[in-house]
């Protein structure tokens, strides 16, 4: 078969131009997902964990490595490449998190990475204060709670915020968390009433820490939660906002 020169040409040209385009795309965000232990019963972790690396990595912008213990922070080497920290789970059973693995991920969000938080993960490590900082609100076992599983409004306080963008108060089937403890300086972006508490409660909020920033949302009982389009679309948009993407 003979191909023309100026056939060549043109492949060499589109070859070029397709080079071009990778070496232009933005890298992806690098994320951490360390999920595990948790209460037993209530929530399958593997199914979650699954469903909330499926929304990061449709997104196009995420590449996604999940472990299976909070441990994972004890090798800097872990988190040398990494973006962004996204925690879900509750050491119900496990050992807490060692000495070397709190100071690197206290060291990881002060110099300037993300950390996300989710549903029942703010209740881990319960003996170390410094992790209620880190979360801004944390669950306490005895104080914090909910009502039974439900369809509630979530209404977005916030919809200026670049992790609310295109997401309208909505709908929600799923735990509506109550009663979260902290006085740390939070900047809620969606709030639910509660039947449970009597109270406002906020479902979803920012904060800073160090030169990091920290985004925490409290939906995802099940992976049928977590699939919810608003809440796929906050957890995209919260974890590229903690990347400071």
């Amino acid at each position: 078969m003979r191909i023309s020169l100026r056939s060549l040409f043109s492949l060499a040209v589109l070859a070029g131009a397709l080079v071009l385009q990778a070496a232009d795309a933005p890298a992806k965000t690098k994320v951490l997902l360390i999920t595990g232990d948790d209460v037993s019963g209530p929530h399958d972790w593997l199914s979650c964990a699954a469903a909330t690396r499926e929304a990061l990595k449709e997104s196009g912008r995420f590449d996604v490595d999940v472990v299976g213990s909070p441990e994972v922070l004890a090798n800097d080497a872990n988190l040398k490449n990494v973006d962004v920290i996204y925690f879900m789970m509750y050491n119900a059973k496990t050992p807490t998190l060692s000495d070397k693995g709190k100071e690197n991920l206290l060291n990881f969000v002060k110099g300037g990475k993300g950390f996300v938080v989710t549903h029942l993960s703010s209740a881990s490590f319960k003996e170390w204060p410094e992790f209620k900082a880190l979360c801004g609100r944390i669950w306490v076992m005895g104080t914090s709670g909910h009502g039974d599983r439900s369809v509630f409004k979530a209404a977005i306080v916030d919809k200026a915020s670049p992790i609310t963008k295109g997401v309208n108060d909505f709908n929600q089937d799923d735990e509506l968390y109550a009663k979260l403890q902290g006085d740390a300086p939070i900047h809620v972006l969606v709030q639910a009433d509660s039947d449970w508490s009597k109270k406002t409660e906020p479902l979803a909020f920012t904060l800073d820490y160090g030169k990091g920033r920290v985004f925490h949302h409290t939906f995802g009982h099940d992976a049928k939660a977590i699939n919810a389009p608003e809440v796929t679309r906050l957890i995209v948009q919260g974890t590229a906002w903690a990347a400071g993407k």
